[in-house]
């Protein structure tokens, strides 16, 4: 079972349950604004991204399956939610459906295109 399943509705998870706002870089470029996400040892399976009301949100589970029942000496990781939530100012096409996300290597990639400016054109009058 999906670990996402496992969560009635991420505002209770957010409300009762241990969750982190994982570390995150923006990179703007001329076209685009890419949100870099460090998310190490989350699966795609464990993650949720959506628009909505105006915000880009992410959130998920991080979940160390592998690493359970195993004996420490010292740990500082733990099982926990995860939640960034992000308003789209006008600049960004929040309704494209170029916007692309990719997890590799524990980096998870979002690429928000910026919209399109108006060109500049001269108006014949009639």
């Amino acid at each position: 079972m999906n670990s996402l399943q496992k969560i009635k509705s991420w505002e209770e998870a957010l409300e009762s349950e241990n969750w982190v706002a994982p570390l995150v870089d923006i990179e703007e470029s001329v076209k685009d604004y890419i949100i870099i996400c460090q998310l190490p040892g989350v699966s795609k399976n464990n993650m949720k991204i959506k628009i909505e009301d105006g915000h880009l949100v992410i959130m998920g589970r991080i979940d160390y399956e592998w690493r359970k029942n195993k004996k420490y000496a010292h740990r500082e990781s733990e099982l926990s939610n995860f939640y960034r939530k992000f308003k789209l100012t006008d600049g960004i096409d929040g309704d494209s459906d170029s916007i692309e996300a990719e997890l590799e290597n524990g980096i998870l990639s979002i690429k928000l295109p910026k919209k399109g400016k108006t060109q500049k054109r001269i108006i014949e009058i009639k």
